[in-house]
């Protein structure tokens, strides 16, 4: 077996078919077919189906397995020229959506500045796309919604985020809710402080239908379980899996829904309120990478530039709060 058999193998999964892979990859069809020809040999069982040019489910398997080898050759590479001079590579980096529309501004000037030849590429998705994706050797690495949910992947956390309701500011239950003044506290120090009065009991949801995350999704999972103890029925008007489709839903007019902080963007916080709630926890979000095998250097820098945008005060929107700290202040108001 050689990493050219490999190579054609996957220019295949990711063409469907010999020729595409062929220019892909920039060699002749007859190699294509030889190289797949001959790792079918070694293996004992057909990798392609001819009539259709798709993997069998055979050939899915090895195709898994061989982009987390080349992923590992093309990180070996990256480390060895990174020991001699500037980190140099490409990452590819998942993040979910609500997450990535003020963090991928962040890491463009930061890592333009610090690694300038470090190349990002950045996937969109949500948590339950993403950590396949990160597994099979796709994506290098993803900001993720904690815990994970499969045994092929670590974390490292990154942040907790306030969980809040979003309702338009004229909504009758901000009015109700906010009618009285906010108690002196630790989070009224700064008057630009994005919630407009003090956490309601979860008791509010009840009369709310709301737009919920999917069943079966980590958020859904923990809004059910606070709802159950406090005793709380909730009413879905629409279940999605993807909170950024839940914000523009919001912020289109067909109802609210507990979204974390900052999926509410600043010019959009005088048209909607957000209101914290008693009991709901907040979100966990860390950084996903492959259990086996070393992220490359390439990866690890993204990695220490992604701390650092997250540990920059003003780098962040409201309602963070860094995980390394202990303190309940959010990171900025």
């Amino acid at each position: 077996m050689e990493l050219k058999h490999l190579q054609a193998l996957l220019g295949i999964a990711d063409t469907g078919s010999f020729s595409a892979a062929a220019d892909l990859i920039g060699t002749v069809q007859s190699n294509i077919s030889a190289h797949v020809a001959r790792l079918e040999r070694e293996l004992e069982v057909g990798l392609v189906d001819r009539s259709s040019g798709r993997l069998t489910e055979e050939g899915e398997v090895v195709a898994a397995r061989a982009r987390r080898i080349m992923g590992e050759i093309d990180a070996m590479v990256a480390d060895v020229v990174s020991l001699r001079e500037e980190v140099v590579g490409s990452v590819q980096l998942g993040l979910i959506g609500t997450t990535g529309r003020w963090l991928v501004p962040q890491l463009f000037g930061r890592l333009g500045r610090d690694h300038p030849h470090v190349h990002l590429f950045v996937a969109d998705g949500t948590s339950s796309t993403l950590e396949p994706q990160v597994a099979s050797g796709a994506l290098d690495l993803a900001v993720v919604s904690l815990p994970l949910t499969g045994d092929d992947l670590v974390a490292q956390p990154l942040f907790e985020e306030d969980l809040v309701l979003v309702l338009p500011s004229d909504h009758p239950l901000v009015e109700k809710a906010c009618r009285q003044p906010r108690i002196p506290s630790e989070f009224q120090e700064d008057p630009s402080f994005i919630y407009p009065c003090d956490p309601l009991p979860l008791s509010v949801l009840s009369e709310l239908e709301m737009l919920l995350p999917q069943a079966g999704t980590v958020l859904r999972a923990e809004i059910d379980t606070a709802a159950s103890l406090a005793g709380v029925t909730l009413r879905p008007s629409l279940e999605l899996d993807g909170l950024r489709m839940i914000a523009s839903l919001v912020f289109d007019g067909y109802g609210p829904a507990i979204l974390p902080a900052s999926a509410v963007p600043a010019h959009l916080r005088e048209r909607f309120s957000l209101l914290p709630l008693k009991g709901l926890p907040r979100r966990q979000v860390g950084i996903a990478t492959r259990r086996h095998g070393r992220p490359s250097a390439p990866a690890r820098a993204l990695i220490e530039v992604v701390s650092a945008v997250i540990n920059d005060p003003e780098s962040v929107p409201g309602g963070l709060h860094a995980s390394h700290e202990t303190s309940s202040r959010p990171l900025r108001r």
